[in-house]
């Protein structure tokens, strides 16, 4: 039964998916079998489920879905991107990657609005306004991965730079500190440890488990462009030529690398088109366990760091 209630927030994301709220009538809404539009579909909102905090207020997880495929989307904070009430506005992404986002930012109710409902309000172009309320209550979204997994995973303790580490949806929110200038690349190094507490006479786990780790924009008015240290590993394909699954496996992107060992750090040059300001969102996980996978809603931190990019 725990196992069935681990999953239930995961098809309850698809359910949201199908059925985030239009802000028009329903003889508004799009077909799906129709051409898609000339500014491209929709960015559907997602709630991913709420957490129950120590201190007595609860955490709620959005995401995402972008359904235009290899094409990413930008919409700035404002009129077609905001979360009402506005004391929760302003954390939610702008950019939004090809495919799925899978808990990528969290607004946190103190105790006494515990009951209030945050509505995050999205418009992509030309399109309606989609809309899905984040709540906390149903015992089909509380998401338990603040406890160790059956096999011990837990989220990664990261940070960017040496700010301290830290574990959770969102880890913790630093400042670059220098100015950048656009067009030239600047580095972000992101630190991490595993603190997973895993049986050491399970053959799975005779040595630490990689952490892989994901470079992002999260918000900013340019493109920003990542490319990886040449001196990082990354991941390989594990299979033979001969085996059916080798030609499945992707090789990483750019903003793509890995931590080996269960600690250690990870530099990526970040080089920003225009100047603005930016966030940039670092995911950590260990999905090289088997009882870890953005699926199962486990086990991820994300770390963002503030970056102001000159001319």
């Amino acid at each position: 039964m725990q196992c069935f209630n681990r999953l239930l927030p995961a098809f309850g994301a698809l359910l949201l998916a199908a059925i985030a709220l239009p802000s028009q009538g329903q003889d508004d809404q799009p077909r799906f079998l129709s051409l898609s539009p000339p500014e491209g579909l929709a960015i559907i909102p997602l709630m991913e489920g709420w957490v129950a905090n120590a201190d007595g207020s609860y955490t709620i997880s959005f995401g995402f879905i972008n359904r235009n495929t290899d094409q990413d989307v930008d919409i700035p904070l404002g009129e077609n991107n905001y979360i009402e009430p506005a004391e929760f506005d302003g954390m939610q992404p702008t950019h939004f990657p090809s495919g799925r986002g899978t808990g990528v930012f969290t607004v946190t109710l103190p105790a006494d609005q515990a009951d209030t409902d945050v509505w995050w309000r999205l418009r992509s172009g030309e399109g309606e306004v989609l809309q899905v309320p984040g709540r906390r209550g149903s015992a089909a979204y509380e998401l338990d991965f603040i406890r160790p997994r059956p096999q011990g995973s837990f989220q990664p303790l990261a940070a960017f730079g040496d700010t301290g580490l830290s574990a959770g949806l969102t880890a913790n929110i630093s400042d670059h500190g220098e100015t950048v200038a656009a067009g030239e690349p600047v580095e972000l190094v992101v630190n991490a440890r595993d603190p997973a507490e895993r049986d050491p006479e399970d053959p799975r786990f005779g040595e630490p488990l990689d952490m892989n780790v994901e470079f992002n924009k999260h918000q900013g008015p340019g493109e920003v462009t990542f490319e990886r240290d040449p001196e990082a590993p990354v991941r390989e394909n594990p299979f033979d030529e001969d085996d059916p699954r080798f030609a499945f496996f992707t090789a990483p992107d750019s903003n793509e690398a890995v931590i080996q060992g269960g600690e250690g750090s990870v530099m990526v040059r970040a080089t920003f088109s225009e100047p603005g300001e930016y966030i940039i969102r670092a995911v950590v996980d260990v999905h090289t366990a088997p009882d870890s996978s953005y699926a199962d809603q486990c086990c991820w931190s994300n770390v963002y760091t503030r970056v102001t990019v000159s001319e």
